[in-house]
């Protein structure tokens, strides 16, 4: 077995015995042990009680956290014409059509979110394989699909997050930065706790969240109360 290190072990002990805490402890604990040498990432893990398999439980969504994520993220979109200059103008870092296709088509993906006008929906729809594993594929139910490009250009690049529930029903995603304000971190937990509380599918029975976890890139976990983290 691996030799933890001093880091690890601080940070182990630290979080020893502390379970089901509030949001506001949470946070404290994993930004004060957030200790590698780069802002780490705060990521939050929820355990829900559905089965994605099942169309009627699927958890999917958006949210637009409070005080953004710290991440600058790429983004591609798929418009011609007006729409095109549109997106450039929002602040797009890729924009085009079949040139745009042909760069995805050849393992080129340099970018972390995709948006399409619906005129391009064919073309987009031929790169189902390669982006549809990757969590690019846009889709209209969360807006990625849109013809108000502008708007989802500037959500994209201004914090908003995207979530889905994978095989074993749990969802992840990155709710900021440990350089935060705890604060800021809060708000962002709650929004985004908030944010799957609305997503529960019709399909789902008996408890929907049943655990709720946060930590850092280099750090452990922490289990926060469900009961806590959805009052609002």
């Amino acid at each position: 077995m691996a030799k933890l290190g001093k880091r690890t072990r601080a940070a182990r002990e630290a979080f020893a015995g502390k379970e089901n805490v509030t949001v506001e402890e949470a946070v404290a604990l994993v930004k004060g042990n957030a200790n590698a040498k780069f802002d780490e990432s705060v990521e939050i893990a929820m355990n829900l009680g559905v089965d994605p398999r099942h169309a009627d439980q699927m958890v999917r969504g958006t949210v637009n956290l409070p005080n953004g994520t710290g991440k600058t993220v790429r983004v591609a979109v798929f418009a011609r014409g007006p729409k095109a200059d549109e997106a450039k103008e929002a602040g797009a870092d890729i924009v085009g059509a079949e040139d745009l296709m042909e760069t995805v088509q050849s393992g080129k993906i340099e970018f972390e979110r995709c948006i399409a006008t619906p005129d391009m929906m064919p073309i987009v729809g031929r790169l189902g394989k390669v982006l549809g594993p990757r969590n690019l594929m846009p889709n209209p139910k969360i807006g990625t699909v849109t013809m108000d490009v502008k708007e989802a250009v500037e959500a994209a690049k201004g914090g908003q997050v995207q979530f889905k529930a994978e095989k074993a029903g749990v969802v992840h995603a990155g709710i900021g930065k440990a350089s935060f304000d705890e604060a800021k971190l809060v708000e962002n937990v709650k929004a985004f706790v908030e944010a799957v509380a609305k997503a529960k599918p019709s399909g789902s029975k008996g408890t929907y969240m049943k655990k709720i976890a946060l930590s850092s890139t280099m750090g452990p976990g922490v289990s926060i109360s469900v009961d806590d983290a959805a009052s609002q």
